[in-house]
């Protein structure tokens, strides 16, 4: 399997490649791509190509409808990077707190001055700011990295609040006793001190914080976005911040409007770059990667269900992929000991052990309508 890296990847999730994979390949003749920033809704995808991985958690930058329709399945690594980012959260929730860059370019501006020390007495309380102990901390969107954050604020001692759209018992047993979940978001806006966002952008999400949910905030309040930066109009966000209805804005996403604006604290995009991050997502991307090579097995997939027969035994797998399948006519052109199938949206996935491959049979599934990709593992 020739695997194509679009982006620096961790050494350590590629070590997980054996001898029979080729790490390195041209991109136009890879089976695998792993992918993190890079852009590829410009790229052309190879027949060969099989799989995406992106190591972290956002595809925006995958065209995943298009690789569906090519029986390419796409991966993420949901919860890899979440510790690294949940700290930097919490870092931008301190850095609004206590204006701690005005503090130290104060100093810096006045490191020639002997007395310093004395000087600092005197200008420091224009950066005292006030303390996160007691302050209402609202969290929209609770998945891996929303739970962390909404957890690690309650272990602060913040009165915290939480919206998700779907709050699943998963997710209930994740979440501290102490984080109080709502059925509105508009709860959150009107009454938190503190709102960090953690969605995915999509079309419904994007520009959701808007001039009418900045007007239903508390004078003051900070905003902190390091899911991504479309899902806040900037043009509301600037009269907003204008206005001191918001406070602060902390954001990991700079753009030409946000970096020029007073009282926006931008972060260059650092939320999932630490080392642990980093290798935790190559390392599950890799994983997963494997799993579906050599088994046919589909773990976190974002445009294909979740599909597993555990570990390929002696029998042949046969892995099939379509859209709008009709899973008893594929099964019947097979010799089947065993399979089992899912369906996301319109797409399925088939995958049956089979006591013999037959090239007729393969045939006539390839032909059966829907059949996008067969594959004999």
């Amino acid at each position: 399997m020739k695997v194509s890296c679009l982006n620096p990847i961790s050494k350590l999730g590629l070590g997980l490649f054996d001898d029979k994979y080729e790490v390195g390949a041209e991109y136009a003749e890879s089976e695998l791509v792993l992918v993190r920033s890079a852009a590829m809704h410009d790229l052309e995808l190879p027949a060969c190509q099989l799989a995406v991985a992106r190591a972290g958690a956002g595809v925006n930058n995958i065209p995943l409808d298009k690789c569906a329709e090519q029986g390419i399945v796409v991966f993420n690594t949901p919860g890899a990077n979440a510790n690294g980012v949940k700290e930097l959260v919490l870092a931008g929730m301190l850095l609004a707190a206590r204006d701690v860059v005005g503090g130290i370019e104060w100093v810096k501006a006045n490191k020639e001055d002997p007395e310093v020390g004395k000087a600092a007495e005197k200008a420091k309380k224009k950066f005292a700011g006030t303390e996160i102990l007691g302050k209402k901390l609202g969290i929209i969107g609770l998945g891996g990295i929303g739970i962390k954050v909404a957890n690690a604020g309650a272990a602060l001692g913040m009165e915290v609040y939480g919206y998700t759209r779907h709050l699943t018992d998963d997710k209930k047993a994740k979440l501290s006793a102490e984080v109080n979940c709502v059925s509105d978001p508009m709860e959150i806006y009107a009454n938190c001190d503190y709102i960090s966002l953690h969605l995915p952008l999509s079309d419904a999400t994007k520009g959701m914080i808007n001039a009418d949910v900045f007007s239903k905030m508390k004078d003051g309040a900070i905003l902190l976005n390091f899911s991504r930066d479309k899902l806040v109009d900037d043009a509301a966000l600037a009269e907003a911040l204008a206005s001191g209805k918001v406070g602060k804005y902390v954001s990991d996403f700079p753009n030409a409007a946000v970096a020029n604006m007073d009282g926006a604290i931008v972060i260059p995009h650092l939320g999932a770059s630490t080392e642990e991050s980093e290798d935790n997502c190559a390392k599950m991307a890799v994983e997963q990667l494997r799993d579906y090579v050599e088994n046919g097995n589909i773990r976190n997939s974002v445009n294909y269900p979740a599909v597993s027969l555990g570990e390929k035994g002696s029998c042949q797998r046969v892995s099939i992929l379509g859209k709008g399948l009709d899973v008893d006519a594929v099964l019947s052109k097979l010799d089947v000991a065993n399979s089992t199938s899912a369906v996301k949206g319109d797409y399925c996935c088939i995958l049956a052990d089979v006591n013999k491959v037959c090239d007729v049979c393969l045939g006539e599934v390839k032909a059966l309508p829907g059949v996008l990709r067969v594959r004999v593992i």
